[in-house]
């Protein structure tokens, strides 16, 4: 048990309207009968030594990362990677090297095609090259990540750069965290980083910025989002890919394409048709945007066209930035992506749900985000849902806030998320049930706040069908973190799952409880 569990059995055990007597009685009692034996307490320490090394390994390496992606691109190149390791021992290592890096690529088959090494690949594989070696594991790790931060060097303009990227991009993360699935707030958090870098690092460049998605099985680009001074041209605009242009060849390649000169190119796309043709020069960027599977959905396109000056070629630190861009935007939109997903899973399930349910007068779904406090410990709660027996529901568009020290009546809502238990409380005369979802590693992503009006509990077929629903979107949850988390194909089972457009997760919910009743015959 967790300290919030044991603290939410004790209160569930003693009950309301108890004397403090009792809670002091309860107190002694399991203060003189618990007793821990050696066995256990050795298990404790060992537990508690082994989580304390993996947390000190997983800081080491993030840090280092952060020390080799000092242009904050987001990915590290597996062959720069292969290649300092290689003289890690005056090379007495190479034949553990080339096994860890035939795992790694096992694990990961993409790596073959892009060569990209996420921070999670990246610590995957010194975990690898660390298995292979003989002796202590930790200790082999220590020296890797001794032996790799000696064989990076930056001055300390380079590290003052790499560290005001690197601010920039977390902003653009935390905008997706905090932004209640809002992604016109994403877009501006982009936009600005951009900006921002242009003023402090790239000679104040005048940049126009914008982004297009993939539609229609990859056959069109629909500009979404721009810089303002482009919005009157390229807002809403379609790309077709029968249409000049070079966005297409980085969507099919993958890869970034930078054309210095676009008035030497030849086959460049002009949405601003009134430019004259003299004024058509600058720089112009596209870089291609991935998923987790390192499928393309769209690219994030910049040109240096508007700015009057001489000097408006991209440089590489710069392009090397912008990628790093790239990379948490389509970080950040996976993220929003899946709360959507999550939404739509819910309301599928409450549709099921309400029908089988008669007592139970409302539900309301909060999504957990990061608090307002620096450390961002303590979580606040986003309303996204509200529905109730009447069929009424509502998804809200901005969404409502609720902080522990504001909403004291509401505090049996934060203690599930703190102990990822089923909660119940009554609040101005009604019975509350909150039921906690989790996510992969177990904290509390979500909770449904559940109204059972004057009941002091639900009848058994009803409880049972709520018993079923909670499982099942935890289930559907899991998965959709999974999808979009993994570096791995999705698997699907129903023939519904391939279609376009159903990323509506509510097929999901359904395919999961089909499987259930599979299970249960």
């Amino acid at each position: 048990l967790t300290l919030a569990q044991f603290v939410q059995l004790m209160e569930t055990f003693v009950g309301e309207g108890n004397s403090q007597s009792t809670v002091k009685r309860l107190t002694a009692f399991i203060k003189e009968k618990y007793k821990q034996t050696e066995e256990e307490k050795m298990e404790q320490l060992q537990n508690v030594h082994h989580m304390s090394q993996a947390a000190r390994q997983k800081l080491l390496l993030e840090a280092l990362f952060e020390k080799w992606d000092s242009n904050g691109h987001g990915f590290l190149d597996l062959g720069e990677v292969v290649a300092v390791l290689s003289r890690f021992k005056g090379g007495m290592e190479k034949e553990a090297l080339m096994r860890a890096k035939k795992r790694l690529c096992s694990q990961y088959p993409q790596l073959s095609r892009v060569g990209q090494l996420s921070p999670k690949a990246f610590q995957t594989f010194l975990e690898l090259i660390a298995s292979e070696f003989a002796g202590n594991e930790d200790e082999a790790i220590d020296s890797l990540v001794k032996f790799l931060t000696m064989s990076v060097e930056q001055s300390r303009v380079e590290s003052l750069q790499s560290s005001a990227r690197r601010k920039w991009l977390q902003g653009i993360q935390q905008v997706a965290e905090t932004s209640g699935a809002s992604v016109e707030l994403l877009y501006k958090a982009v936009f600005e980083a951009i900006s921002q870098d242009a003023e402090a690092h790239g000679g104040n460049k005048k940049i126009s910025a914008y982004i297009a998605l993939l539609e229609e099985n990859q056959n069109l680009l629909r500009y979404v989002a721009c810089t303002a001074d482009d919005a009157p041209h390229v807002l809403h605009q379609v790309l077709y890919r029968h249409m000049k242009g070079i966005s297409f060849a980085a969507v099919d390649e993958g890869k970034p394409i930078h054309v210095p000169r676009v008035e030497l190119h030849g086959n460049i796309h002009f949405w601003n048709s009134d430019r004259p043709v003299e004024e058509r020069k600058g720089s112009f960027l596209v870089l291609p945007l991935h998923d987790a599977c390192w499928r393309v959905f769209g690219i994030l396109g910049l040109d240096t066209l508007w700015d009057q000056c001489e000097k408006t070629i991209f440089l590489t630190h710069e392009i090397l930035f912008y990628q790093g861009v790239s990379h948490a935007f389509s970080k950040a939109y996976q993220h929003i992506c899946t709360r959507e997903n999550v939404l739509q899973m819910a309301v599928t399930a409450l549709d099921w749900l309400y029908p089988r349910t008669p007592s139970i007068h409302t539900v309301t779904m909060y999504l957990v985000e990061p608090g307002k406090d620096k450390d961002c410990r303590e979580k606040a709660l986003c309303k996204m849902i509200t529905t109730d027996n009447t069929g009424k529901k509502e998804i809200h568009s901005s969404p409502v806030l609720l902080l522990r020290e504001e909403n004291l009546l509401r505090d049996y809502l934060f203690k599930c998320t703190d102990s990822l238990e089923v909660t119940l409380a009554p609040v101005r005369g009604e019975n509350h049930i909150a039921a906690p979802l989790h996510d992969l590693s177990r904290q509390a992503l979500g909770i449904f706040d559940i109204s059972i009006g004057h009941h002091k509990k639900l009848p058994p077929q009803e409880q049972t069908d709520l018993q079923k629903m909670l499982k099942m979107v935890q289930a559907a949850y899991l998965e959709i973190l999974r999808r979009s988390l993994e570096e791995t194909e999705p698997t699907y089972v129903l023939e519904a799952e391939h279609v376009a457009n159903v990323r509506h997760r509510g097929i999901l919910f359904h395919r999961l409880m089909l499987q259930d009743l599979r299970e249960c015959v």
